[in-house]
């Protein structure tokens, strides 16, 4: 009888991937198997570290998350939180909002945005000015900041092409967008009172 080697999934690539930032089945298709057999050794290895594994198979992606347990001691924070400008806030809740509409309408799973159409949804909550180029600079550098996050991925071979990614749905919720509705009120007010 001839016995079959059977490939077990490493938890070290694993782990090294997830420590580095949100995994898309998409893009790393070999990993993502992986991911899945391996979710509780990887749930129990970063839950020493303070860090909650979070795992969307319908959308296809997974991240680390800081755990809040008020019964555990306070670890000082591994995963970073940043703060964000107001534009790269209401970028990320027009996106979010499109987002939600195109997924409304679409059975497709892909929602791509063109550079111009990102700015038109941008432009109803900028105050006027004449200098057209600078105006475009500011988006251009939110837009930046929001592929850094990995909120939106620039399509190969093109220049003004992006997906949003759907890792948005986790971290622009109802509650993060009600809170912005209320701060986007209170900038709507000062705009008129400006004008």
């Amino acid at each position: 009888m001839t016995s079959a080697l059977i490939e077990q999934p490493e938890l070290s690539p694993v782990l090294v991937n997830l420590l580095k930032g949100v995994v898309y089945r998409d893009t790393a298709e070999a990993l993502w198997p992986q991911l899945l057999a391996l979710r509780l050794q990887v749930s129990d290895y970063v839950a020493v570290l303070g860090l909650s594994l979070v795992i969307d198979e319908a959308e296809g992606y997974a991240y680390l998350r800081s755990r809040d347990d008020p019964d555990q001691p306070e670890l000082p924070r591994l995963v970073a939180r940043r703060s964000l400008s107001f534009h790269v806030s209401l970028l990320l809740a027009l996106l979010r909002k499109k987002l939600a509409e195109f997924d409304a309408v679409s059975a497709e799973t892909r929602l791509v945005l063109s550079r111009d159409q990102i700015v038109e949804m941008l432009r109803v909550f900028l105050p006027d000015t004449s200098n057209e180029t600078r105006l475009i600079a500011t988006i251009d550098a939110n837009l930046a900041k929001i592929i850094d996050l990995g909120f939106l991925r620039r399509l190969r071979g093109t220049d003004d092409q992006y997906e949003v990614r759907r890792i948005i749905k986790a971290f622009v919720d109802g509650q993060w967008l009600a809170d912005f509705a209320v701060r986007l009120q209170e900038y709507r007010d000062q705009l008129s009172e400006d004008r």
